[in-house]
Formats: C-alpha cells, structure tokens, sequence
C-alpha cells in the first residue's frame, strides 16, 4: 500500500504542482496545494488505491483547493490596502503578459486552458474533472483562446 502511494506521489506531484502553478500563479502555492490533496488521499489510500486512477481523485482534489485558494485570495487582495514590493527578479515580459492574460479569464475557462494544452488532458477527461459536458468544456476553451488572442495582441500592440 505504501510502495502504490509512494509510485502514485512520484509520478503525479510535479505534473499536478505544475498545472496549479499556472492556475495560481505561485509556485509556493501550488505545490502546497498539491501536497495537501496528496496528504487527503494517504488518509483515504485503503479505499482510493482500488479506484480505477488514483490520480484523478488526487487531480480533483487539487483542483478543488486550488479553486477555494484562489477564491479566498481575491478576496484578501480586494481589502488589502498596500502594494507588495518584488524584490526577487520577475519573468521575462512574456511571460509576464501571458500570466495577466491568464488572470483575467474566468475560473472555469483558465482550468480548462491549463489541464488541456499544459497538462495535455482531452476534453473528456476535463469535463468529468470538472463535473462539466465536453460541449461545455469546447466552448471554455474557444473562449479562453478568443480572449487570450485580444489580450495578447493588445499587450503587443502597446509596446510596440
């Protein structure tokens, strides 16, 4: 049981790390998100390790405290009342615009953005993770990319 939880942990922790990072925006919050779901599933691996894929529950979970962070921290952002200061050297410009770009896209859309083209998920397996219709799913990221193209050809078309 230890040596299947320990395999899972190995295999799934950086590609889900990953993904959150790109939906959060830090990697410090991601991969404490990340080991918290995984932190869930050791409790629960007795009854999860007999699932078809024990990732997947690990993916849902992630997700779902991804969404809750991120959820409370648009909240804290909202009444906070000072500027934070970088004192660390930042991404390059496009990564930077990319990352904003990100930010502005509804939740449901950015997930669906991140799992497909960074985690390279078909749209079914995004529907079921999200509890969505393909269909639905389809459009999250037709929208996703129609907003992205503005955004970014905004970004270049102000520096230009």
């Amino acid at each position: 049981m230890q040596r299947d939880f320990d395999d899972c942990y190995a295999v799934h922790f950086r590609p889900i790390a990953g993904q959150l990072a790109v939906y959060l925006g830090s990697v410090e919050d991601a991969q404490e998100v990340a080991q918290e779901a995984f932190t869930r599933a050791w409790v629960r691996w007795g009854r999860i390790s007999r699932y078809e894929d024990p990732a997947a529950w690990v993916r849902r979970v992630a997700w779902n405290l991804a969404t809750g962070r991120l959820r409370r921290m648009r909240i804290a952002w909202r009444h906070r009342n000072t500027e934070r200061v970088e004192t660390v050297a930042g991404p390059g410009p496009d990564a930077v615009a990319l990352r904003d770009a990100l930010a502005r896209l509804p939740d449901n859309q950015r997930r669906a953005v991140v799992l497909h083209y960074l985690a390279g998920l078909p749209v079914a397996e995004i529907a079921d993770l999200c509890r969505a219709r393909e269909g639905a799913v389809r459009t999250w990221l037709y929208r996703a990319r129609l907003t992205l193209a503005r955004h970014l050809n905004d970004e270049v078309t102000d520096n230009a």
